[in-house]
C-alpha cells in the first residue's frame, strides 16, 4: 500500500527534483515508514513506504538492481515459492526473504515485458530501464491496486494516488464529461481507462504500459480464462482442492502481524475468518486476528451483527462492531479530511472513514470476503447445453432432474419478467428525465444508456458466462479504489483471498451444479469450521434501506435547502428532478439521489489542499 509517484520527461529534459520530492512527500499519509526519491536526467521516482509484509521490513524504495533497473511499486505477490523456482530456472539467484519489489525486478530482468505473466498478486509498479530508455508500468489482473497517469505533452506523470497526479501544476481541473454522465446514469464511471478529470487517466486492470520517447503503448496481458475444465470422479476432491487453494490464498495475504477481517455475518467473510484462524493457530499466533463489523442498531432491522458475533465467538476472534445509525445523508460533505477525489453515489460515505479509522487502530491489513458471490454465480442452462455438446448423457440424465427437484419455484422469476415486458415492474429503469437535454444530445447519452445498461452477458465462457463476464465489470475497480488508502487516507490495505488468481482459474473450470447451487462448495468446505446457523444461512440482503429510512424520518426539507453548484445546469434539468419525496423503491431512490451526490461533490473541497510550491522549494 506504499504511495508511489514518478515523472518522465520524454524530451530528455532533466526532472525537477524538488517537484518530485514534494509529490512524494504528499503521499506520506499512506506511507509513513519511509520517504525517498531518486532522479537521474529525465526520470525521477518517489515512494512513501508502508511495510505490510514480513519481507518488506527492511525494504527501501525506489529500489534498483545493480544500478541497471529502477523500480517503485505498490505490490504484494502471491505464490512466492513458485515464482522463486521459476526465477532460479531462468538463471536468477534470489534470496527467499527478498521483498516483493526485488522479485519483480528479477522477473523483469529475466522476461522483460512478459514478466507480468509470471506474477500473481496485487500490484501497481513502474520500472525504469536506462538501457532502453523505457518506463514499463503494470497493473494487476483485477485492478486491486490503482495506477493513474497524465500525459502532458512530453511529460509523463504517474502515481497510485489520483490526487497526487492532480497536484502536478500541469494537470488541469477540467472535468471528463463522459465520466460525469456515467456517474449520473449508472452510479460510477464505466470506462476503466478514464477518470473524472480530463487530464488524468487510469491504466486498466490486466494491462501494461511502455512509455518511451516515441510514445505510449498500452497492452492487455490477461483475460479471464474460458477454456478450463476440471472434472473429478469423487465430490470430495473438488472440496479438498478448493480448500488447498483458499488456504494458500489466505496464507499469502497474512505475511504480517495483526490481521483484521471484515466480518459481515454472511458465509463468505466467515469462511475467510475460519481458515485464517486455523492458519494462525497452527503457527501459535491465533491472537493476531481481529474482526470488524458495520451494524445498524435501530435505523433498520439488521441481524448481521448477531451472526458476525456468533461466528467470531465460535472461532475465538475478538470483534469490534461499529454502529452507523447516527450518520445522516451527506454528513461531512464539506470536510477536507473526508473529501472524495471523484464523485461517489453513497450518501453515507462518511461511514467508510469511521470504519477504516477503527481498523487502523489495530491493523494495517484487513481481509475481505468479496468475490465469492460473483465467482460462484450459479447458471444451469449454459451447463445443460454444454453437457449436450460434450455428449455427457449420464450426467445430463442424473443432474438436470435433480436440479429441477431441488430448485425453488420458477414462478416468481417468470412473473417479474412478464411485468417487465409490459412495463409493470416498479424497479425497471428508464432514461432519467432530469438529464439536461443538450448534455444528453451532445454526448449521445440515450444510446450510451441503452448500450451499457442493457448489454447482455456475452458468451465468453461456454459454461460460466455470467461469472466470467462479472470479472470484467468496472464495479471492481470502483470498489478497490474506494477502499484504497489514496481515498481513506489511512494506512490500511484490504486483501481479497477469493480473488486470488489460482482460485479464479479453479472456480471458472468447475461444473456449476451442484457446486455453485446455493454455494454448496463453500458450505461443504466449512462443515465443522463454522456454527451451523452461519454455515447454512441463506444469502440475505439488508431488511431495509438506510437512505429510504432517513428520507422518511427527516422529510425533504433538507433537500429544498441545498445550494446547487453553478456547474450542475450543464448536466441536469433541476425542475425535472422530482420523486424523492415519499419514495419507497430503493433502486429509484438511488438513481434520484445521484444528482445530489454530484452537486455536493462539485462544491466539496476537491482541489488538492497542499502547498506544493513551498514543499518543492524546501526539498
Amino acid at each position: 500500500m506504499s504511495g508511489i509517484v514518478g515523472i518522465y520527461d520524454r524530451s530528455g529534459a532533466p526532472v525537477d527534483a524538488g517537484l518530485l520530492r514534494a509529490l512524494a512527500r504528499y503521499l506520506t499519509y499512506r506511507g509513513p515508514d519511509g520517504l525517498d526519491t531518486w532522479a537521474e536526467d529525465c526520470v525521477g521516482l518517489g515512494c512513501a513506504m508502508l511495510r505490510t509484509t514480513r519481507e518488506s521490513a527492511t525494504a527501501h524504495q525506489p529500489a534498483n538492481r545493480n544500478g541497471e533497473l529502477f523500480i517503485v511499486a505498490d505490490a504484494r505477490l502471491d505464490a512466492r515459492s513458485e515464482l522463486l523456482a521459476e526465477l532460479q530456472r531462468a538463471g536468477s539467484t534470489v534470496d527467499r526473504q527478498a521483498p516483493d519489489t526485488e522479485l519483480i525486478l528479477h522477473a523483469y530482468s529475466a522476461w522483460g515485458a512478459e514478466c507480468v505473466k509470471h506474477l500473481l498478486g496485487d500490484f501497481a509498479f513502474a520500472i525504469w530501464n536506462p538501457a532502453r530508455k523505457t518506463l514499463f508500468c503494470a497493473r494487476d489482473h483485477l485492478g486491486v491496486k490503482p495506477f493513474y497517469y497524465a500525459e502532458l505533452g512530453d511529460l509523463f506523470v504517474f502515481s497510485n494516488t489520483l490526487d497526487c497526479v492532480r497536484l502536478h501544476p500541469g494537470v488541469s481541473e477540467e472535468l471528463n464529461e463522459t465520466a460525469i454522465a456515467d456517474f449520473l446514469l449508472f452510479g460510477l464511471n464505466c470506462d476503466n481507462a478514464a477518470t473524472t478529470f480530463r487530464d488524468v487517466r487510469r491504466l486498466p486492470p490486466a494491462h501494461t504500459m511502455s512509455v518511451t520517447a516515441d510514445g505510449i503503448r498500452v497492452r492487455r496481458y490477461w483475460s479471464a480464462p474460458a477454456d478450463g475444465r476440471i472434472r473429478y470422479r469423487h465430490g470430495s476432491e473438488y472440496i479438498e482442492h478448493f480448500l488447498t487453494l483458499l488456504r494458500a490464498a489466505i496464507t499469502d495475504r497474512m505475511r504480517t502481524e495483526h490481521v483484521g477481517i471484515l466480518l459481515s455475518g454472511g458465509l463468505d467473510s466467515a469462511s475467510i475468518a475460519a481458515l485464517a484462524h486455523e492458519i494462525t493457530s497452527q503457527v501459535g499466533d491465533g491472537n493476531g486476528l481481529r474482526a470488524y463489523t458495520i451494524v445498524y442498531e435501530s435505523l433498520i432491522p439488521d441481524r448481521e451483527g448477531g451472526f458476525a458475533r456468533k461466528a467470531a465467538d465460535f472461532l475465538g476472534i475478538p470483534i469490534r462492531q461499529l454502529a452507523i445509525d447516527h450518520l445522516r445523508p451527506f454528513e461531512r460533505w464539506n470536510n477536507p479530511d473526508t473529501a472524495w477525489p471523484e464523485p461517489v453515489d453513497d450518501p453515507f460515505f462518511a461511514g467508510m472513514f469511521e470504519q477504516f479509522k477503527m481498523i487502523a487502530a489495530d491493523s494495517r491489513v484487513v481481509l475481505s470476503g468479496e468475490g465469492s458471490d460473483n465467482l460462484m454465480h450459479f447458471e444451469m442452462w449454459p451447463y445443460t447445453k454444454d453437457l449436450v455438446r460434450q455428449r455427457e448423457w449420464r450426467k445430463l440424465i442424473a443432474e438436470v432432474p435433480l436440479y429441477l427437484w431441488v430448485r425453488p419455484s420458477p414462478w416468481p422469476g417468470i412473473r417479474r419478467r412478464v411485468k417487465g415486458v409490459f412495463g409493470l415492474d416498479p424497479t425497471a429503469s428508464e432514461f432519467p428525465r432530469w438529464i439536461a437535454p443538450e448534455f444528453a444530445r451532445r454526448l449521445g447519452l440515450q444510446e450510451r444508456w441503452r448500450r451499457l445498461g442493457e448489454e447482455g452477458v456475452s458468451a465468453g465462457h461456454p459454461v460460466r458466462p455470467g461469472a466470467h463476464a462479472m470479472l470484467g465489470l468496472p464495479q471492481w475497480s470502483n470498489l478497490f479504489e474506494h477502499e484504497n488508502a489514496g481515498i481513506t487516507r489511512l494506512p490500511v490495505e484490504v486483501r481479497h483471498p477469493f480473488l486470488d488468481m489460482r482460485i479464479v482459474n479453479y472456480l471458472l473450470a468447475l461444473p456449476p451444479f451442484p457446486w455453485f447451487y446455493e454455494k454448496m462448495l463453500l458450505r461443504e468446505a466449512m462443515a465443522g469450521r463454522l456454527p451451523e446457523r452461519v454455515r447454512l444461512r441463506p444469502k440475505t440482503p439488508l431488511a431495509g434501506d438506510p437512505l429510504l429510512q432517513h428520507l422518511q424520518r427527516q422529510g425533504m426539507e433538507w433537500l429544498d435547502g441545498i445550494h446547487w453548484s453553478s456547474q450542475m445546469h450543464r448536466f441536469i434539468n433541476r425542475p425535472a428532478l422530482t420523486g424523492l419525496t415519499g419514495q419507497k423503491i430503493s433502486e429509484q431512490a438511488d438513481a434520484l439521489v445521484r444528482p445530489v451526490c454530484l452537486n455536493f461533490w462539485l462544491q466539496s473541497p476537491r482541489r488538492v489542499r497542499y502547498n506544493l510550491h513551498a514543499e518543492a522549494g524546501n526539498a
